[in-house]
């Protein structure tokens, strides 16, 4: 056996040792495979009734703001309807609009007098006043 020979042995058992490596690491891959497959099984066990969960929860949410929306709705409808009607009637009887203004005009007016003759300028005063005048009370004379 000459050099040829010896250095044949030591390639063929290099291409051995490399591919046992290789060996080696496809078995280690194909368990990491394995687990990795194992564990998104797993997970999708895991969530799938969490999915339907929700999705049910989703639904029972949804039918009543289906009926608020519904409420919402109609409660628009009707203050638009009343915003119409009080503006063709205020359009059309200008003399409700100017009755309107003088009743309000009449209790300003009745308000400013009972300040004056109470003595009260001040607005936020003046009903704690009265209020205070009604119940004030003179108290009972004892029995005994």
């Amino acid at each position: 056996m000459g050099p040829g020979g010896i250095a044949t042995i030591i390639a063929a058992s290099a291409l051995a040792v490399i591919a046992l490596a290789f060996g080696y690491v496809i078995v280690r891959l194909g368990r990491l495979i394995d687990q990795a497959s194992k564990a998104i099984e797993s997970l999708v066990d895991e969530t799938t009734p969490l999915i339907e969960e929700v999705t049910t929860t989703v639904a029972l949410i949804n039918g009543p703001l289906t009926s608020i929306n519904k409420i919402t709705k109609s409660v628009e409808e009707v203050s638009t309807k009343i915003s119409g009607a009080t503006e063709t009637f205020l359009d059309k009887n200008s003399t409700a609009m100017k009755l309107a203004s003088g009743v309000i005009e009449m209790v300003q007016a009745k308000r400013a007098r009972s300040e004056k003759s109470d003595g009260h300028h001040d607005t936020s005063d003046a009903p704690k006043a009265s209020r205070q005048r009604r119940t004030t009370r003179k108290p009972a004379a004892d029995h005994e």
